[in-house]
């Protein structure tokens, strides 16, 4: 197994983050801009979105209406709808943008690299055999290869069929 490095995040994950008086999940779950946000889907007790920074193109991510920075604060129906949505937005990105495999997981509490500590929140990186190129290793740059609302607008198109 060779290990994936993603170096220029590192520039985000130590950055100051302002202060809220809630978390930036709730502002959205809370926001009837979903286009702006680019949320994809909203189901009974959580959305998904895409990641404004991702680590590859599609990055989506599933988030509870609820915010907890731990599993143990949803209930089993809350836990249930997000591990439906999560799968849906796989299924959704597997047709849309065909990729090899995912990485898919969340990340509980900052030594574990969760950017957002208090909203718990899972991650879907769609994979690509040989992905990884000279660009983020070298230059600290990111290729994302398709804009983020025309990737949206296929996403929600899939999630609602």
């Amino acid at each position: 197994m060779e290990p994936l490095h993603a170096p220029w995040r590192i520039e985000y994950i130590l950055a100051p983050k302002p202060a809220r008086e809630q978390s930036l999940f709730s502002e959205i779950a809370q926001s009837s801009n979903d286009e702006a946000n680019y949320v994809i889907a909203r189901d009974r007790t959580c959305f998904a979105l895409l990641n404004k920074y991702p680590y590859n193109g599609g990055h989506v991510m599933t988030v509870p209406y609820k915010q907890t920075s731990d599993l143990n604060g949803l209930t089993d129906d809350e836990l249930g709808d997000l591990m439906k949505l999560t799968r849906r937005c796989q299924n959704a990105l597997t047709q849309v943008m065909r990729p090899d495999g995912f990485n898919m997981g969340l990340n509980l509490g900052k030594c574990a690299g969760a950017g957002i500590l208090e909203h718990l929140h899972f991650h879907i990186v769609p994979r690509w055999s040989g992905d990884t190129n000279f660009m983020p290793v070298i230059g600290s740059t990111s290729v994302v290869p398709q804009a983020l609302n025309e990737l949206a607008a296929l996403l929600r198109a899939a999630l609602a069929a």
